[in-house]
């Protein structure tokens, strides 16, 4: 794996250290102490020592949450060495719970608190500057913390269990609630206390900053008699990750377009044409037939990932047997990906993603992710500096294995027709009104469930397709797009109108989490 944290790090500066204990939203941590303009790094609990001191300048530490317990035998922990340094700590959710018992605290098991939460703040500190008596956050938990010596309670929340504490006479401090979500409306306002007020520490870090180290590194990793092969999607994350390596490598570099036949309705041509205006002519690869046949009658969602991995891998393997010299395969990956992957130490995986956990063992290309510690908006301001043009960096985000996984129940090409049709119907409706560069993602959903309808006076039973529009920052995190019900009524008439075999739409209105974005 390519990509050192301490490429964007100047020692002049001080830096963020999250301690991973495997939740889904440390790196959503780390992201938030970014566009703070501090740089952060993510380092798993059990690496976290003396070493990290000596290599970076470090101004804060912060505890993150994850889905273990501190009440079991084996849940992650680490030894209070840090708590004597003199280095502002905050615990957050079982960070907040792990220093609570590092601490000699009492934690228990209690009536769970999930979603929005009302805390009452009960002692006047820096860390709550900007918010009122009264605030609504996001909890997560069924543990709490019952009691911690030497410390001064800050908040309590609807059952009356510690919300926020600190250390008497220590910049230590544990919050219940995860200030990093967007559900927690003021949680940056808490962050940007405790990193600017607290902690100290003066904005100095941006993303384009990173660009020429990136090209520099990529360039000091890569053999200069071996080549990079890119495959690119038309998507941001690999048009950014292509243009780095080229920037890098020059004519080293093998671009690869794979029409795999689960692109959006149209999608070829506009991919070539915006790859063409970025200055990226790739190697088009029909291979249609060969992925709808392997894909069709599949159930299972996971299956199909793994299938889509595999036969990426093979494809990219009979362009390197034509060219032996093509020793790295490049990929656009985002920590997102990583994360859901279950590719960090206790955390839960909640998906597979191609270009993670999908490409098969037996391929042995060596692996280059010039983007795997950075997320989908910080990529965009890097693309806006490489000169990116702007409707490849307002495409919204489409998954590697494309359609194949927003069909719900067993893959068969009629459905994939209606999943392509139906979220055409869906983007064009939204850019009609003016909506579409406003979301995070708008598509089609299709899967097994039928309904009955009446179309042209007879019976007609056909299937239930869901839009999901949803608004988000980063893909962590997410809520439903609270959508004008006559453009929703527009987008149901003209998918039950123009696609037969459809009878019933319905408007998904869950937010992530506790859904995910994508349906599989």
């Amino acid at each position: 794996m390519l990509f050192s944290n301490n490429i964007i790090h100047d020692k002049e500066h001080k830096v963020v250290v999250i301690i991973n204990f495997g939740g889904q939203y440390a790196h959503l941590i780390a992201r938030r102490i970014r566009e703070l303009g501090v740089f952060s790094i993510l380092v798993n609990f059990n690496e976290f020592n003396e070493s990290i001191l000596n290599k970076y300048s470090v101004g804060a530490i912060i505890l993150s949450g994850g889905p273990s317990s501190v009440l079991e035998k084996q849940s992650p922990g680490i030894s209070n060495w840090f708590l004597n340094l003199n280095i502002p700590i905050l615990g957050i959710c079982y960070g907040h719970q792990l220093l609570a018992k590092i601490l000699g605290g009492k934690i228990n098991r209690g009536i769970g608190e999930y979603g929005p939460t009302t805390i009452r703040l009960i002692n006047k500190d820096d860390l709550f500057i900007g918010w009122e008596n009264e605030e609504t956050v996001w909890m997560s938990h069924s543990d709490y913390v019952e009691y911690i010596p030497n410390s001064i309670v800050l908040a309590l929340s609807e059952n009356n269990y510690i919300a926020a504490f600190r250390v008497k006479n220590k910049k230590i401090y544990g919050v219940q609630f995860h200030p990093e979500v967007i559900h927690t409306p003021k949680g940056n306002v808490l962050l940007e206390n405790f990193i600017h007020r607290i902690a100290g520490i003066k904005p100095y870090w941006f993303p384009e900053k990173i660009v020429n180290k990136l090209i520099e590194e990529i360039r000091e990793k890569i053999p200069p008699e071996e080549k990079v092969l890119v495959a690119v999607s038309g998507g941001i994350d690999s048009t950014v990750t292509a243009l780095l390596i080229k920037k890098a490598v020059g004519d080293r570099l093998v671009t690869v377009f794979v029409d795999h036949g689960l692109l959006r309705e149209g999608e070829v041509s506009e991919i070539l044409n915006n790859l063409n205006k970025a200055g990226i002519k790739p190697i088009l690869v029909n291979a249609r037939d060969e992925f709808l046949n392997r894909l069709e009658g599949v159930n299972d969602c996971e299956e199909r990932r793994k299938i889509v991995g595999e036969l990426f891998a093979k494809i990219f393997s009979k362009i390197i047997e034509r060219d032996p010299s093509i020793k790295w395969l490049a990929q656009g990956t985002l920590y997102p990906d990583i994360i859901e992957s279950g590719s960090v130490p206790h955390a839960n995986k909640i998906k597979s993603h191609h270009n993670v956990a999908g490409l098969p063992k037996w391929f042995n290309l060596k692996i280059i992710e010039p983007l795997k510690m950075l997320y989908k908006d910080e990529v965009r301001k890097i693309a806006y500096y490489l000169g990116v043009p702007e409707n490849i960096i307002k495409r919204h985000p489409f998954p590697g294995p494309g359609l194949s996984v927003r069909i719900i129940g067993t893959f068969t090409k009629e459905k994939l027709e209606i999943v392509r049709k139906a979220s055409k119907i869906v983007e064009e409706v939204l850019k009609k009104h003016g909506i579409y560069d406003k979301v995070w993602q708008a598509f089609a959903v299709v899967g097994d469930d039928k309904w009955v309808g009446v179309k042209g006076d007879r019976r007609a039973e056909g299937y239930i397709v869901i839009v999901r529009i949803v608004e988000s920052v980063d893909g962590m995190t997410a809520d439903w797009a609270r959508i004008p019900y006559s453009i929703l009524e527009e987008i149901s008439k003209r998918i039950t109108s123009e696609i037969p075999h459809v009878t019933m739409v319905a408007y998904s209105i869950t937010p992530k989490p506790p859904s995910t974005i994508e349906p599989c």
